[in-house]
């Protein structure tokens, strides 16, 4: 017995649901990243080892996130690529790619003890990790607007 009643949904929309789900899970790394430098910093000013754990916790968890991001993103790209949307999407891409990587080096700085892990490596690293993850976002905005003209 077949099911006569006609397929509802409209054309690309398994395409959209891809798409908002790389940009729902983007935006926790972004956050979680910036958080971490940012708690980083506070670290620096107080020397409170609880500082410390903030940052560690706000990295893995980016990375737990950024990586549920690039795996839904990477199929997104995968199944849109042939479509010519998202042109220009290749620098959000290796940006991205390249925050998640120095976000993991990261993780195993920050896993020292105190001072060694935000001072000197960590702190930079964090800062370049948020900074990469923002532009990395803004570099997706625009793609993203430009093709919705």
């Amino acid at each position: 017995m077949t099911d006569t009643r006609a397929d509802t949904r409209p054309p690309g929309a398994g395409r959209a649901v891809l798409g908002g789900l790389h940009a729902l899970l983007g935006a926790f790394p972004l956050a979680y990243f910036t958080f971490a430098f940012v708690t980083d910093l506070v670290y620096t000013r107080t020397y409170n080892l609880q500082w410390q754990y903030f940052s560690i916790w706000l990295i893995t968890a980016g990375l737990v996130m950024g990586g549920a991001s690039i795996f839904f993103g990477a199929v997104d790209w995968l199944v849109t690529r042939r479509s010519g949307t998202h042109r220009g999407a290749g620098w959000h891409i290796l940006l991205t790619l390249a925050a998640w990587v120095l976000a993991l080096i990261n993780a195993f700085v920050h896993s020292r003890d105190g001072w060694t892990a935000v001072a000197g490596e960590g702190i930079i690293l964090s800062g370049i990790v948020a900074l990469l993850m923002l532009l990395a976002a803004g570099m997706s905005a625009l793609t993203y607007r430009r093709d919705a003209r």
